[in-house]
């Protein structure tokens, strides 16, 4: 079973202690494929520098809604500067959360916009987080018509999923698929077309049952697989193949 991981935040400092040995051996776990999104300049630089280090590693760069606040008047250019670099195959992650409101919320609507500009300026596509923002979020990429993209650890509804897929949008899902309470996740997993469908980790947040409570990492993304492919009726080496190839298509990875 080959995985692509689309989401895992390893520039985060719970793997300061053990970031090299986490990710060398990922191979081994059959994660053949991660991308890394950026959460401010900071974090987006890292996340490049680290994709130079490893090769099945790649990088995507934005400013996350909690950090909408602090984005400088350079902070776009500084943006676009980094996404000549060819492991850079995203903008993101970008969007809203009105669930924590750390940066205000018209704060986060223009930064939000404003990478989006930078997306279609740049032709990359998109990861977006939306948090308890879903009429906001959708008012935005309704904007913006033929973007391509994907909704990380997607938590709306079924209906709205359907206006995603429609406007050519992928949907992303975490372990939080293996919690006893998922059961919006579940359905809209179930509806969703194949080609559609992309898995992540969101390490080191959200870590799948049994393990919840411990440090998420790409290791642990079969189990969200093997749910996820018990629930569409199909094996898990099938869904991961399918996953693989729908995650290297929208992000141009050959």
């Amino acid at each position: 079973m080959t995985l692509f991981d689309t989401h895992a935040h390893y520039d985060d400092r719970r793997f300061d202690p053990d970031r090299d040995q986490v990710l060398s051996g990922l191979p081994r776990s059959g994660v053949n494929l991660v991308l890394c999104p950026g959460c401010n300049l900071r974090s987006s630089r890292a996340v490049t520098a680290l994709a130079d280090r490893y090769d099945f590693l790649y990088a995507a760069v934005g400013i996350h809604p909690h950090d909408a606040k602090e984005l400088p008047p350079d902070g776009v250019s500084s943006l676009e500067a980094l996404t000549a670099h060819p492991k850079v195959k995203a903008i993101g992650e970008i969007g809203l959360d009105y669930h924590y409101d750390f940066s205000p919320r018209e704060a986060q609507n223009v930064c939000f916009r404003t990478q989006m500009e930078l997306a279609r300026a740049t032709d990359l596509p998109v990861i977006i987080h939306d948090r308890e923002a879903h009429a906001d979020t959708l008012r935005v990429v309704r904007d913006f018509p033929g973007m391509r993209g994907v909704f990380h650890c997607y938590s709306g509804s079924l209906e709205s999923a359907k206006i995603l897929v429609d406007l050519g949008y992928h949907i992303s899902f975490t372990g939080v698929v293996t919690y006893k309470n998922a059961r919006r996740a579940l359905e809209v997993a179930a509806w969703l077309p194949a080609d559609r469908l992309l898995l992540e980790t969101d390490a080191p947040y959200l870590t799948p049952e049994p393990h919840r409570g411990r440090r998420n990492d790409s290791g642990y993304l079969h189990l969200t697989c093997e749910t996820l492919a018990n629930l569409r009726g199909v094996s898990a080496e099938t869904l991961a193949e399918q996953t693989l190839s729908n995650g290297k298509r929208l992000f141009s990875i050959a």
